[in-house]
């Protein structure tokens, strides 16, 4: 490492005085320096020569951003981030000041980062919630199941514009015509207005919970959970292996709850009535239809049906 004196005498060396002049020179003559001094012409040259770095930062992170290669290869030294310009006169006198600002991809990023925290899953495939929506491609992917798609798009511009609604949407049709799909992209759009949603796999979401009888904390805040959220989805409902204490004191306290209150929604390959045998019947007991159709009274009521016509898509 050099001392400091080696330093000091370099400094005082004529060519790297010279050199220094032509990089100060350099950076005053670029486009970008020489817009920002012709945007503010009470900034004196004293005060530019003082702030040449900041002035080099400013020009190289521009022309950085203005090539960017994405948010996670950002060549910029703080990530998603530039340095801009500004003047402050703290004492009368004109001072460059360097504003650290976050780029439209961080800010882009962050957003929907914040969204996608508002939707929690339960065994439900992430990609079908984490990859990019486009309401144009949701459209034109089939078009036997365009009826749908639209009545869904109705149910999503009216609850931003008039408020969570008490009544949700019961999506039947058969496999892979993209069910799952269409609710994770209304979670996802409400997520936007700031609504918080929970979707559930009814198959091991049941299982699971037949293990918590065991532990009574955990139960309790599973349940609360699914009472209290804006939005509810249960998935590939009537696929799960019920027994009486999930259907008549989880299911059934759940959708008692939530009734009146705040929407639940439903992906089956069921019917409404098909449903309502399904969950009449339980490994344990058998057949209880008054059950089933207790349960279906907090269900039947409370939902409009869409029917989802298409090919399967996991094919």
């Amino acid at each position: 490492m050099e001392s400091l004196g080696d330093l000091l005498q370099q400094m005082q060396n004529p060519s790297f005085r010279q050199r220094t002049r032509n990089v100060a020179d350099q950076v005053l003559n670029d486009p970008l320096v020489q817009e920002f001094c012709a945007a503010h012409p009470d900034v004196d040259e004293t005060q530019l020569r003082l702030n040449m770095s900041m002035l080099f930062q400013y020009a190289r992170d521009r022309r950085n951003c203005d090539n960017c290669p994405g948010l996670e290869q950002c060549p910029n030294d703080f990530q998603g981030h530039f340095c801009k310009l500004g003047v402050e006169y703290p004492n009368g006198t004109a001072e460059i000041v360097d504003i650290r600002t976050p780029c439209a991809k961080l800010v882009a990023s962050q957003h929907e980062q914040r969204v996608r925290q508002r939707i929690k899953s339960f065994y439900v495939d992430e990609r079908a919630l984490l990859e990019g929506y486009n309401a144009l491609e949701i459209a034109r992917k089939d078009s036997q199941r365009m009826p749908a798609v639209t009545q869904l798009f109705r149910y999503i511009e009216e609850t931003k514009s008039q408020g969570l609604s008490k009544k949700g949407l019961y999506l039947e049709g058969t496999f892979g015509t993209g069910k799952t799909f269409l609710m994770g992209y209304l979670l996802h759009e409400l997520a936007l207005s700031g609504l918080n949603g929970v979707i559930v796999y009814m198959p091991d979401f049941v299982e699971d919970l037949k293990s918590m009888i065991q532990d009574g904390q955990k139960l309790k805040e599973t349940t609360e959970m699914l009472k209290n959220c804006d939005l509810l989805v249960f998935d590939d409902i009537g696929a799960e292996n019920l027994s009486p204490w999930v259907r008549d004191h989880v299911m059934g306290s759940i959708l008692n709850y939530r009734m009146n209150r705040k929407p639940t929604f439903y992906t089956s390959n069921y019917s409404l009535q098909g449903l309502e045998k399904h969950l009449s019947f339980t490994s344990k007991d058998g057949e209880e239809m008054y059950k089933g159709q207790r349960l279906m009274d907090r269900i039947r009521p409370f939902v409009d049906v869409i029917t989802v016509k298409g090919k399967n898509q996991r094919g």
